[in-house]
């Protein structure tokens, strides 16, 4: 195998791979060996035509496109091993020759890793957060755990109230005619939780138990079932069901259920020091993010476009795993969203070049800077992923590949660049 590499403009490169007629023949005679149990000729039996009467048959190229498929990965592989580039992008492949008896040549353009030129990011300012916990916090605390300890009544001696739990049946109408969807039996509607279309919920306020009551709402412009969009609709609907959450009372025997506390004073200090403690670490996750963002505006770099078509790929197969452990394909997914894989890649390009520019930043702070973890602080991040993992450490240690331990040890030096540069920050 033969590799020339030129460089584009961009940050793009061209290599240029040849591979012997020796070795395209080699990668044929293996397709033709995978293939001709398949393949019948006239006076053989299947499987046992030679290769020459096959190729006479069907032409010398028969085998060359499996033979392709085979030799394009491995001596990209290969190649990749022999240049110094530091790709950062899924190759584009333009066969350029291939031909029996002839050096098999390809070519891939692909993305290499940008220059980063820093600007300033010691000392940058960022915006001061507010850490103070007021009695305001403590509340909208307090009534959280108390709406996670209320009970559920049957209300039937008043009307729907917004916050009240309603069961009900319903049919739409458009123009008089029921519409796909429409309907519901049994229907849970919290009223005030805006689940449904506009306006539909207001007017379910005030019916008792046993109503009948004729909805009018129209569709919002931006619905997503278009036949339906800004149109006018009547539901039919009946009031089967009303239900009320019933809150604790606020007191020591509250406190006593909910917490390790014997007095409400006591549970509402531990609320308001977890508050405190809570506001602290966002206030610094804050103040990590703007510092991080301030550093990359005023750093400079050319992004290639290759190289965020393949984060943004990365990221869709990442939401992609996420969906399928939670139940659902992707085409459910994009059925359900009207989105197709182009547009979301596409959608997610913005965020793919924010996340790539970011990592880059961060990366060439921790190479100016000198920033590399200690071996306790590795032995330490390994101990706690072998937590994680339910394994010894000692274990995980040996699973681990040396490219594994220098991508953890690089992530680990990005990490501590985000905290040199925020410690170095200015609160304004």
């Amino acid at each position: 195998m033969s590799l020339q590499v030129e460089k584009l403009e961009k940050n793009m490169a061209k290599l240029t791979i040849e591979v012997s007629a020796e070795d395209l023949d080699k990668a044929m005679q293996s397709a033709y060996q995978k293939a001709k149990g398949k393949i019948s000729i006239p006076g053989f039996r299947k499987g046992k035509a030679p290769r020459k009467m096959i190729e006479q048959m069907y032409g010398k190229g028969i085998f060359l496109e499996d033979a392709a498929n085979a030799l394009i990965p491995e001596h990209y592989g290969k190649a990749l091993e022999e240049c110094d580039l530091e790709i950062v992008s899924q190759p584009e492949i333009d066969v350029t020759q291939a031909e029996p008896g002839k050096p098999f040549i390809f070519t891939a353009e692909v993305a290499v890793k940008p220059e980063v030129t820093l600007g300033e990011y010691k000392g940058v300012e960022v915006p001061k957060a507010d850490v103070e916990v007021t009695d305001e916090d403590v509340d909208a605390e307090l009534k959280k755990e108390q709406e996670k300890n209320s009970r559920t009544i049957t209300v039937e001696d008043r009307g729907a109230e917004n916050g009240d739990i309603t069961t009900i049946d319903f049919e739409g109408f458009v123009d008089g005619v029921a519409f796909e969807g429409g309907k519901g039996t049994d229907y849970p509607l919290t009223l005030g939780s805006g689940s449904f279309i506009p306006g539909f919920e207001d007017q379910i306020v005030g019916a008792k138990t046993g109503d009948h009551i004729e909805v009018n709402v129209t569709f919002p412009e931006e619905y997503q079932a278009k036949e339906l969009a800004g149109k006018a609709a009547v539901f039919q609907c009946d009031v089967k069901k009303i239900e009320a959450k019933e809150l604790p009372e606020l007191d020591d025997e509250f406190a006593q259920d909910v917490s390790e506390f014997d007095t409400l004073a006591e549970y509402k200090e531990d609320v308001k020091k977890n508050l405190a403690e809570k506001k602290e670490k966002e206030a610094l996750r804050a103040k990590e993010d703007a510092a991080v963002e301030k550093a990359v505006e005023n750093a400079e770099m050319e992004i290639p476009d290759a190289m965020v078509r393949t984060q943004a790929r990365q990221m869709v197969e990442d939401f992609s795993r996420r969906m399928q452990q939670q139940g659902l394909t992707m085409d459910q997914y994009f059925q359900y969203t009207g989105l197709t894989l182009d547009k979301m890649i596409d959608d997610t390009k913005p965020q793919a070049l924010k996340r790539i520019q970011t990592r880059l930043v961060l990366e060439k702070i921790a190479e100016t800077e000198d920033i590399q973890p200690t071996e306790e602080e590795v032995d330490e991040e390994i101990t706690k992923m072998a937590e994680m993992y339910k394994m010894e450490a000692a274990k995980l240690k040996e699973i681990f590949g040396e490219t594994e331990m220098n991508q953890m040890k690089k992530d680990m030096a990005v990490q501590k660049a985000v905290t040199l540069i925020a410690e170095a920050a200015k609160e304004v």
